[in-house]
């Protein structure tokens, strides 16, 4: 049974269908589905399912952490989040999580989604809904940008400083955002300094040179990484005589 949404909102009577919605293979967002049952036959309310993430396998990045591991990655502000209520476009849009870590929703107004997972929230979304708009909404959370996510960039790079991670970023993009690495560059010894879950600290070492060529992949950076260009002792000694030389080849008769 359809459940007219307010005409005053939309002029139109919808509903949420009971297939799933689908996702691009070839997007780096993913999704949380959350849907609530219809009311039991008795008449006894309907009771929000436990949200399980359905995602797109295509899009799962290989590592755990966050903002990778979207399925234990926490919501921040300035996060993009696009919204998806299956059936219902008018509840359809991408929102950007306040300083306060809520967004605005047509209908249920500001909702908290700072220090949630797109699973919980899809879950909350969907229980919202199902209370008092629509009978087995489907909502889905695709997390757009990870602006609440950062990676430093030290070291042999011509704008060292810390970057915000918008969607899946490789180590590449990183480097790049950051100006890119000098000439005194040791870009066969890059290394990114990683918090695990246990609280220690993994050291991951890579060759630049080699992934820009194509012969090694390019990996994905995570939130809180820490990536450093080490500096060529080769390279600075021959900066170094090249700059107390050239003054005297500038002067020389």
């Amino acid at each position: 049974m359809c459940v007219a949404l307010p005409a005053a909102l939309f002029g139109i009577v919808s509903c949420a269908g009971t297939n799933q919605p689908t996702t691009d293979a070839g997007t780096t967002a993913v999704p949380a589905i959350a849907r609530v049952p219809s009311a039991d036959p008795s008449g006894s309310p309907a009771v929000p399912a436990v949200a399980g993430a359905t995602v797109a396998k295509a899009a799962l990045p290989s590592s755990g952490n966050a903002p990778g591991g979207l399925k234990e990655y926490q919501i921040g502000p300035q996060d993009l989040l696009k919204v998806e209520v299956f059936g219902v476009p008018d509840l359809n849009r991408s929102v950007r999580v306040n300083s306060n870590g809520q967004i605005s929703l047509p209908l249920l107004g500001l909702v908290q989604a700072g220090g949630m997972t797109a699973e919980k929230l899809a879950a909350d979304i969907a229980a919202r809904l199902a209370k008092d708009y629509l009978q087995n909404p489907q909502v889905t959370i695709f997390i757009e940008e990870f602006t609440s996510q950062r990676v430093t960039v030290v070291g042999a790079v011509k704008n060292p400083g810390v970057y915000p991670l918008k969607g899946r970023t490789t180590l590449l993009q990183v480097v790049a955002a950051a100006g890119d690495p000098t000439t005194v560059a040791k870009q066969g010894s890059v290394r990114v300094l990683r918090n695990e879950s246990d609280g220690s600290r993994k050291l991951l070492e890579y060759d630049l040179e080699a992934i820009r060529d194509g012969n090694l992949p390019d990996p994905e950076v995570l939130g809180e990484d820490v990536v450093q260009v080490e500096t060529s002792a080769v390279k600075a000694t021959a900066k170094q005589v090249m700059e107390f030389v050239m003054p005297f080849w500038i002067f020389a008769p």
